[in-house]
């Protein structure tokens, strides 16, 4: 048995074994030369033709006739509750393991996000906990596919529908994935992407909506541009709809061009992630008390902006998280704590800063506040080289045959 680095043993990535990764975002050649082309044109932003094609063909990949290209992921949350009819004192129903920006949006907008527990298994809302915190005030419900799964949609439809409230499906890690056939965004009323840095698309910034209502979209649009219906020329917006405040969150060509080049590259990338998620999760399937984020229940293809291992059995429950993580650097893979807390723990919740109250009590998200300390990622661009793969395997045994010296590690930072 090899003496973990830790502890002074050989790192398992030494000598000519090397990690792997996709510098990112993605750059190339021809797509230098389109941005030349939208430079020279001089139409740089509102409702460019490069804009326009790209909402469409996005939009199209994804099962939804309409796309509304914006400046981010939040705001296209935000302005997807507003054109749904989300107002202020309302409530809008999110899962408690996400990013904040799934809850701040419900806030931006005046309503009041009311937090629900997640799966054990696919960490994404669980549509149990969703159905027993429906009010007569809700007004809206984000699932969020989250890393390397998706929400129950058939579930949570079903539950959604039955009473007449809108889905906004927060799609920021889901760029081309599949829910029984038919691209994730396009199954509630509206669904909003990301395209931030780090994201499997990237402009740098950006995020879109796509939505099959006619009327939506049409709001969508007169949101994200200053009240202007989509067609209007500079210097002939219109009055604004009743009681909707229009804001300018446009993007710009250059964005729509470099994120219309990723969309081409987009079904090769989700092969490569899918396959080698796969390939990775047969060769760590024996290992004692570590399982893998499961997929969402009918994905295909399961995208993945971060392959999750969940450490919640056998010896690995009483292990920090950490230091597993910081074991894993230490043998040369960086293996992050990659995870969302439970955002209703954010600052931004606090009812009562000096008494500790939050929106919800502690404990009610139990799974969510379990999972979390048990959970770690790795990113999208490691998973695009099989041999990355390998070296993640040979890790991960290597720890899981070292629980000696792992508790021995755990014991001296206690």
């Amino acid at each position: 048995m090899q003496k973990l680095a830790s502890l002074g043993g050989n790192k398992v990535v030494s000598g000519d074994r090397t990690v792997k990764v996709q510098p990112w975002p993605p750059r190339n050649e021809e797509t230098l030369e389109l941005l030349k082309e939208v430079y020279l044109s001089g139409k740089w932003s509102f409702n460019s033709e490069s804009e326009q094609a790209f909402e469409k063909d996005f939009a199209e990949y994804h099962g939804a006739k309409y796309g509304i290209f914006m400046a981010n992921g939040t705001t296209t949350l935000e302005c997807a509750l507003t054109a749904v009819g989300v107002k202020p004192g309302d409530e809008v129903i999110v899962p408690a393991l996400t990013w904040m920006a799934t809850a701040v949006a419900a806030n931006y907008v005046g309503a009041i996000p009311v937090f629900v527990d997640v799966e054990p298994t696919t960490l994404c809302m669980d549509p149990v906990k969703l159905e027993a915190a429906i009010t007569p005030k809700t007004k809206a419900i984000i699932p969020v596919h989250v890393y390397g799964s998706m929400a129950d949609l058939e579930k949570i439809l079903q539950i959604a529908d039955a009473k007449g409230i809108p889905v906004i499906e927060d799609c920021a890690h889901m760029h081309g994935g599949f829910w029984n056939g038919r691209g994730v965004g396009s199954w509630g009323k509206v669904g909003s992407f990301s395209f931030q840095q780090s994201k499997t698309m990237s402009s740098g910034e950006g995020g879109i909506c796509i939505t099959n209502d006619p009327e939506i979209a049409d709001k969508l649009y007169r949101l994200k541009h200053i009240g202007y219906s989509r067609g209007l020329a500079q210097g002939q917006a219109q009055k604004a709809p009743e009681g909707m405040v229009c804001h300018n969150y446009r993007a710009t060509a250059f964005q729509a061009v470099i994120l219309h080049q990723q969309l081409k590259n987009l079904p090769g990338l989700i092969k490569t992630y899918a396959e080698n998620a796969a390939y990775l999760t047969e060769k760590i399937k024996d290992i004692p008390g570590v399982r893998i984020q499961a997929p969402g229940r009918l994905a295909n293809p399961q995208a993945y902006y971060s392959f999750h291992l969940i450490f919640d059995g056998g010896e690995f429950k009483d292990i920090p998280r950490w230091l597993i993580s910081k074991t894993c650097y230490d043998e040369g893979f960086d293996i992050g704590n990659g995870t969302h807390g439970p955002v209703y723990k954010h600052n931004l919740f606090n009812l009562n800063k000096e008494k500790g109250e939050y929106r919800i009590a502690e404990g009610s998200c139990k799974v969510c506040e379990e999972m979390c300390n048990h959970t770690l990622g790795i990113f999208h661009q490691p998973l695009l080289y099989r041999e990355n793969m390998d070296i993640i395997s040979d890790i991960l045994h290597k720890v899981a045959d070292n629980m000696d010296g792992l508790n021995e590690l755990a014991k001296d930072w206690k």
